[in-house]
């Protein structure tokens, strides 16, 4: 493959309780993403181990055990078809510290390399959940990536960081699923990752579950702001799609995002000395 591209694999299934469930779709997935040729397979968030206050009340009772060995069977799995994993799970801590909400990044010798723990939880993650404090980076192909999870896309400081240290590709898993019917996220998430795409230059993969009802379904980003692949509305499947470091799209920040990000907040010149500039009130 030539260099600064990357092939990615975005799925989307019925995230649920039961982990060997999970594990089985997960593992499909893999098959399935090898045959399509991917470099890297990108689920949802807490896509093995369920998402709790939604798939299960909290942890009282939970099979870690279990967890952990299904996470090894994925492992082995994606070292055996020499493919990248961005796993989204939940990552046991020491009691009396709550879990992290967490994405495994294994990679294609099949070893966990980092771990991405979600920034910001919300007030009803926060009950049950411990927010982590670092960013993932890593690079396939001469394409440097970040992994991201759902209530971080709400502070866009976070995607200027990225942009600042050089990031290309983002990977951002949600759980926006179980839901009544339509709500705002179906009319604020995907359009929220087109604007930090956009104002970023990112090409960006979004996985959600595709557990009804889900308001939006998984989608594909490229750096201007325009969705190129966007999978059913709940209902599981798959798509792969290329990051292309090589392609040039419509930016025009390109000339001036630099200077913003550094506190210039118009493109002026230089100051001018004129009284109908300087009277704010005159017509």
């Amino acid at each position: 493959m030539t260099v600064g591209t990357l092939k990615a694999a975005t799925c989307q299934f019925a995230v649920g309780s039961s982990i060997r469930r999970n594990s089985l779709r997960i593992c499909q997935f893999l098959h399935k993403a090898k045959k399509g040729r991917a470099d890297i397979v990108h689920f949802s968030e807490c896509a093995l181990s369920g998402y709790v206050g939604t798939d299960f009340p909290n942890f009282e009772g939970y099979n870690w055990e279990l967890l952990r060995k299904e996470t090894e069977k994925i492992k082995l799995l994606a070292g055996r078809l020499g493919i990248w994993v961005i796993l989204g799970s939940t990552h046991r801590l020491t009691e009396p510290n709550k879990p992290h909400n967490s994405l495994y990044l294994i990679n294609r010798e099949g070893r966990i390399i980092d771990r991405y723990d979600k920034r910001f939880c919300t007030t009803g993650d926060l009950k049950r959940l411990t927010p982590g404090d670092k960013f993932v980076y890593f690079d396939i192909n001469g394409v440097k990536c970040s992994l991201l999870i759902c209530f971080d896309l709400r502070f866009p400081e976070i995607y200027r960081r990225l942009y600042k240290q050089g990031v290309k590709c983002v990977f951002q898993s949600f759980y926006n699923a179980r839901q009544k019917g339509p709500s705002v996220h179906t009319d604020i998430m995907r359009q929220s990752m087109q604007c930090r795409a956009a104002t970023n230059n990112f090409w960006a993969s979004i996985a959600n579950s595709s557990a009804y009802y889900s308001p939006y379904p998984s989608c594909f980003i490229r750096p201007d702001g325009k969705i190129t692949g966007q999978l059913s509305f709940n209902k599981a499947g798959m798509m792969v799609n290329t990051v292309d470091l090589n392609r040039e799209f419509y930016d025009p920040m390109k000339d001036f995002r630099d200077m913003v990000i550094r506190g210039k907040f118009d493109n002026l010149e230089r100051k001018i000395n004129d009284e109908r500039s300087i009277n704010r009130r005159c017509i």
